[in-house]
């Protein structure tokens, strides 16, 4: 018979405990990097130009979807100015597809949302860099969740990008 036995006292255990708790931590926080354009970045795929799939940002409030816009660096108006449902098509015509692809370069895609009602909050953003006419923040959201949106100009022959600001 073999018999093992060791004696720990309380602060060792307690010393080791939060020991495993730090390395844990700091090691999630050193591997996730969060990015202007929503999505998360491990260190791996920092280093190759890779980016993973955007974050899960629940904005059930108003004041979550302010900090959303706030942080790609758009000042929006308090209000948004339009509150649109809207149903994405079952089937993508060619804007749809074309929409669809701004979004994957953000990487969102609208396809896994194809036949359900999201909701469209228009913002009107107040500090666009030379900005000609009205420009609008458009965040879609699906069951509180961020899937998509863009940033527009309401003038004809305007402009759409997605959520970081191009140029």
């Amino acid at each position: 018979m073999f018999m093992l036995s060791f004696r720990l006292s309380r602060g060792r255990v307690l010393l080791g405990a939060l020991a495993v708790v730090l390395v844990l931590s700091l090691g999630y926080m050193g591997v996730r990097m969060l990015t202007s354009d929503g999505t998360v970045e491990t260190a791996a795929s920092q280093a190759a130009g890779e980016k993973s799939k955007p974050r899960k940002v629940v904005v059930k409030t108003n004041e979550q979807r302010l900090t959303f816009a706030a942080s790609f660096g758009y000042q929006v108006q308090e209000e948004p100015a339009e509150i649109l449902e809207v149903i994405i098509p079952k089937e993508f015509d060619e804007v749809y597809t074309e929409y669809n692809s701004l979004q994957k370069k953000q990487g969102y895609d609208l396809e896994k949302f194809a036949g359900k009602r999201c909701r469209r909050y228009s913002y009107i953003v107040t500090n666009y860099p030379q900005a000609e006419g009205e420009i609008r923040l458009n965040i879609l959201v699906y069951k509180s969740k961020v899937i998509g949106g863009d940033v527009c100009s309401l003038e004809a022959g305007g402009f759409m990008h997605g959520f970081r600001l191009e140029g």
